[in-house]
């Protein structure tokens, strides 16, 4: 049964972190395992090089759909605490807000990129003989850009409702659909990279398709035209909450940038082929803390909207825990097993060679990042964008781009790989520093009534 919204102010913390948490790990497992697979297909059915050509493009579609994401997260994060206050119509602006946003900044980004696309997958490290069938992978995906981004838009406000079930449907739809059409149009219609690409623009259309759907059937949020119109203080509110995502994402761009055109300077397309395996791995293992982080947003909102911090701060602790848990679990299973797992996504002799032993290292400091990821998104749930943004900003941009700056000039390809670990553990202690000092001074206080 699906959560009411009220639910997540009342139900224990613990009830509501696995009914919030276990649909959205859900919802990313399935999209990430569509992407792996995705990865495996190309690397098994076209060739390394399709690897390296995927992981040029996603960054470049990926950063046009955050934009949908960003408001979605900056918008949900308004429309939590405004069901908290039991201030239902400022709910219904914020989301037709959204929708108005997203639409016109994704369409927008989209012919941007029609005009100007050699240039961009050049900037994003299509070196080489990447190039070709980068191209043959973009165009297509681009089209369908906008839909992914009103998905992604509409999937955080799913949750900010309190149904997450059908948040995690939303995410299952597409998964399932992509890797029925690869395989029809890669494997039985040897389309190659092309029939890759319209297998992904499709899945989106699909996932877009349902979530009009609940929207028109199933949510609380009965929009008018009135709704639609641009408002100045919610765009504003709206801006500076997904200004702290789009921003990540945008760091995740020019890290994308900067981390291929390293990888071939030092090591060819092979190396780049490598990070994107290890890309993909970063989002299918971590998918239960990401399912952590997504299901403590909507919880720590509402109840910090209507000025409950006891449940705040046991919300915060409790995330914190289980998605340490699951973490050190995962690091185990990387450690072990990271030879067969790179042996499923290609039968290079180089890829299989290299990359275990970068994987290892990238993942060696996954235990800890819970802290990061759980404390950067309690100041965005608290609609505090600043320290939000810089949080969510310390491991990509404050370390991680830096290390790999200068690392790699001292010791080449290793210097990549090791940048990860170290980035994490630097970005953990930042955030959980500011984290604790949250927890000590606001929320300790603001619940004695000081």
């Amino acid at each position: 049964m699906a959560l009411s919204s009220t639910e997540l102010g009342t139900l224990s913390i613990k009830q509501l972190l696995i009914k919030q948490s276990v649909p959205a790990s859900i919802g990313i497992l399935f999209m990430s395992v569509n992407i792996l697979i995705d990865t495996i297909f190309v690397g098994q059915w076209i060739g390394s090089l399709a690897i390296a050509a995927v992981s040029v493009v996603l960054p470049i579609t990926f950063l046009i759909s955050s934009l949908g994401m960003a408001l979605g997260i900056g918008g949900s994060s308004i429309i939590s605490r405004a069901l908290g206050a039991d201030n239902h119509e400022k709910a219904l602006k914020t989301f037709g807000n959204q929708i108005m946003m997203t639409l016109s900044l994704a369409v927008t980004a989209v012919v941007i990129g029609s005009f100007f696309s050699e240039e961009v997958l050049l900037l994003f490290g299509a070196n080489g003989e990447i190039m070709k069938p980068a191209k043959e992978f973009f165009m297509p995906v681009l089209y369908g850009v906008p839909f992914l981004a009103l998905c992604m838009m509409g999937n955080t406000v799913i949750r900010a409702e309190g149904k997450p079930k059908f948040a995690m449907i939303a995410m299952i739809i597409p998964a399932f659909s992509n890797i029925i059409l690869d395989i029809i149009f890669i494997k039985f219609m040897n389309l190659g990279m092309f029939g890759a690409a319209l297998a992904t623009s499709i899945s989106y259309f699909m996932c877009f398709g349902f979530i009009l759907w609940f929207f028109i059937f199933k949510s609380e949020l009965r929009l008018h035209l009135k709704h639609y119109a641009l408002d100045f203080k919610i765009v504003s509110e709206i801006s500076s909450l997904g200004f702290v995502t789009f921003a990540r994402q945008g760091v995740v761009a020019i890290l994308s940038i900067i981390l291929n055109h390293t990888l071939f300077i030092y090591g060819g397309e092979h190396s780049v082929a490598v990070y994107g395996i290890i890309s993909r791995m970063l989002m299918f293992a971590l998918f239960p803390i990401l399912g952590v982080t997504q299901g403590f947003l909507p919880i720590a909102g509402y109840n910090y909207g209507a000025k409950n911090y006891v449940r705040v701060s046991e919300t915060i602790s409790t995330s914190i825990k289980w998605a340490a848990g699951l973490a050190t679990l995962i690091f185990i299973a990387i450690l072990v097993f990271a030879e067969p797992i790179v042996a499923v996504f290609s039968t290079d002799v180089d890829i299989i060679k290299e990359t275990p032993n970068a994987l290892r290292l990238v993942f060696a400091a996954s235990p800890i990042i819970a802290i990061q990821l759980i404390g950067a998104a309690y100041f965005q749930a608290a609609g505090k964008a600043i320290p939000a943004l810089l949080l969510t900003l310390t491991k990509q941009g404050f370390f991680l781009i830096p290390l790999i700056l200068i690392l790699p000039n001292y010791y080449g390809i290793f210097g990549v790989w090791i940048s990860f670990p170290i980035a994490d553990v630097l970005s953990t202690l930042v955030t959980g520093f500011f984290l604790k000092r949250e927890m000590n001074r606001k929320l300790t206080h603001a619940q004695d009534g000081i």
